[in-house]
């Protein structure tokens, strides 16, 4: 760790110590040492901190010799308030910043029992993954995804200061919210995602087969999400159901005025609300940043058909890199039934034609 280059050195000093090595924890720690912090770490699981340990995510917080720099706790919601006042008294001298997903309330909590805030910062990554614990950690976890910081106004420059380089070392992008304002944010873009993908997938139990085998990307990418952990959302949703309870009250009326539409299809004006329906959806959607911050809509798709089998895609990537086209994203999709794939890919739409030309003359079968 002691030869990082001056590009990788990092901000913080350390030692930094981490409360937890679930998923989140243990990617702070292995993102932390690859740019040579010294971390120390504590689960109240000894099997997870030992697998932390085992990945390189830091050492046990028994071998910690000296006050650390900063206390990370990544401990789950519901006892995230007991943890943050425990090491503010255990560590005096070192910044306490949490990383639990509601902030309000945690702060409300912790003022209410008279703590000192001056050296504590709730925080909040945007990250994760379907998949829990320190087995699916990785130190790129936080790379380019937005990090919020809510000091609440209470918190001191040099805890703010020291929050923020704990972001900035792993590659997010900071923001500052204030935790009432971050919470109504990510119940809308976060927590309502969660919750509906939940009752699409839910629809689907019982489901037969040969129904099931007709579903495509749209199916699998509004359920992707309902994978998530059902122990760790019922403390999310607890915890932020002021905002949640207010955004889910607006789906139910737009879902009763979708029903009473229904109920009479062919009634007048029953179409032309349907086509409202959707559009709104339309220009929702629209809003919804995309690569580099810009709108997602400045982007067009087009679909290659790909033989299922190994190579096919590093190949295509590659001769698209030889035409000289940016990949702007890519999703992959299959025939149900045949020996073919699909990919669709997102290009600047002055590219399409040049790409979709090029990928023709080298054999490519090309859709738009």
């Amino acid at each position: 760790m002691a030869g990082a280059s001056a590009q990788q050195r990092a901000h913080l000093a350390g030692p930094v110590v981490v409360l937890g090595t679930g998923l989140l924890g243990a990617s702070i720690g292995l993102g932390l040492r690859s740019r040579g912090v010294p971390v120390f770490l504590f689960d109240p699981s000894p099997t997870h901190q030992a697998v932390a340990v085992d990945i390189g995510a830091g050492r046990p917080i028994s071998e910690l010799d000296s006050a650390p720099e900063l206390v990370v706790v990544a401990a789950p919601p519901d006892v995230t308030v007991d943890v943050v006042q425990k090491a503010l008294g255990d560590y005096p001298e070192a910044i306490v910043v949490d990383i639990a997903s509601v902030k309000a309330g945690i702060a409300a909590e912790l003022a209410d029992r008279g703590v000192d805030l001056s050296r504590y910062v709730g925080t909040h990554p945007m990250a994760g993954r379907e998949k829990s614990g320190p087995v699916a950690a990785r130190g790129e976890l936080f790379t380019s995804m937005p990090w919020v910081l809510c000091p609440g106004g209470l918190s001191s420059t040099k805890a703010l200061d020291t929050a923020q380089a704990l972001a900035t070392d792993l590659g997010a992008v900071v923001s500052v919210f204030d935790p009432q304002e971050h919470d109504a944010a990510v119940a809308l873009v976060s927590h309502l995602p969660q919750v509906m993908s939940s009752l699409v997938a839910s629809r689907l139990q019982g489901t037969p087969e040969h129904a099931l085998s007709l579903a495509g990307n749209g199916l699998r990418d509004v359920t992707r999400i309902a994978a998530s952990d059902p122990t760790l959302w019922v403390q999310i949703l607890g915890g932020n159901s002021g905002p949640m309870g207010e955004l889910l009250r607006g789906v139910r009326e737009d879902l009763n005025r979708l029903i009473n539409t229904l109920d009479a299809p062919n009634a007048p004006g029953a179409r032309l609300d349907l086509a409202q329906l959707i559009s709104e959806g339309n220009a929702g959607q629209a809003r919804i940043p995309g690569k580099h911050g810009g709108p997602a809509k400045s982007y067009s798709w087009l679909t290659i058909l790909v033989d299922d089998k190994p190579g096919q895609i590093a190949q295509l990537l590659t001769e698209i890199g030889h035409i000289g086209v940016n990949v702007e994203d890519l999703r992959l999709d299959h025939s149900s039934g045949h020996n073919v794939g699909m990919v669709e890919l997102s290009v600047l739409p002055s590219k399409v034609e040049l790409l979709s030309e090029a990928l023709g003359d080298r054999g490519w079968r090309v859709l738009q």
